[in-house]
C-alpha cells in the first residue's frame, strides 16, 4: 500500500502523491472543458475549469487514495437540460476523463523517450504515466457511477438505453465486489502491462 510507501521511501511517496494529484485534476478538467464547450457552464461557473488541484479533490477521497490505494475526485457536475442532446453529449463528457488520460501518458511516454532528463523527473514523469494509465482504463469500466457506465449508455439506442440505466443502483455494489476480489486490479495492470509495452516503457507489475 502507498501508506507503507510513505513509511520506506517518502521521497518516492511525495512523488507517487504528487502523480496521484495531477492525474485526477486533468481528469476532472477534461470533463468541466468539455462539458463548457458543449454548452453547459454549470463546471465552469463553479470554477472547475482548471488543472487547480484544489477545485477537483476531495479530501476523504484524496487520502482513502493515498493511503489505502482506491480514492476518487470531486464529481463535475452538469445539467443535461443545457446539453444540445443530452444522452450524446453526456457520454462524450464522461469519455473526455479518461480519454484525456490516456492522452497524457501517451505524450508523456513519448517525451521520455526522445528527451534525455534528470533521474528524478524521468521518475516523475514515469508515475504520471503510469497512474494516468490506471485512471484512464479503470474509469472505463461500465458500471455506474464510473464514465464508463455512461459511455456505453450514449452508445446504446433508446429502447436499450432506458434498460441500461436500470441497473445502475447495481453499479456500486458491484464495482466493490471486482474491488474486492482483485478482479479489477488483474484487469487493469494487465492493460496497463501492454500499454507499457507498446511505449517502450518498463512495468510496474
Amino acid at each position: 500500500m502507498l501508506f507503507n510507501l510513505l513509511l520506506t521511501r517518502p521521497d518516492v511517496f511525495i512523488l507517487v502523491a504528487v502523480s496521484l494529484v495531477a492525474s485526477i485534476s486533468f481528469h476532472e478538467f477534461a470533463h468541466a472543458y468539455v462539458a463548457d464547450k458543449l454548452g453547459d457552464p454549470t463546471a465552469k461557473h463553479l470554477g472547475r475549469v482548471t488543472i487547480n488541484p484544489l477545485a477537483h479533490l476531495d479530501p476523504l477521497g484524496t487520502l482513502l487514495l493515498l493511503f489505502a490505494g482506491f480514492g476518487w475526485g470531486r464529481p463535475v457536475p452538469y445539467d443535461p437540460r443545457m446539453l444540445r442532446n443530452p444522452k450524446r453529449d453526456s457520454a462524450l463528457i464522461s469519455l473526455a476523463g479518461p480519454l484525456s488520460n490516456l492522452i497524457l501518458a501517451g505524450i508523456l511516454a513519448i517525451v521520455l523517450k526522445t528527451i534525455p532528463m534528470a533521474g528524478i523527473l524521468t521518475t516523475f514523469l514515469f508515475f504520471v504515466v503510469f497512474y494516468n494509465l490506471i485512471l484512464g482504463f479503470f474509469n472505463l469500466i461500465p458500471l455506474h457511477p464510473l464514465d464508463g457506465f455512461k459511455i456505453v449508455n450514449g452508445l446504446l439506442p433508446e429502447r436499450l438505453s432506458y434498460q441500461w440505466m436500470q441497473i445502475a443502483p447495481y453499479g456500486i455494489w458491484l464495482l466493490l465486489l471486482l474491488v474486492m476480489t482483485n478482479t479489477t486490479g488483474r484487469i487493469i495492470s494487465g492493460l496497463v502491462s501492454t500499454a507499457l509495452r507498446i511505449f517502450g516503457l518498463p512495468g510496474l507489475f
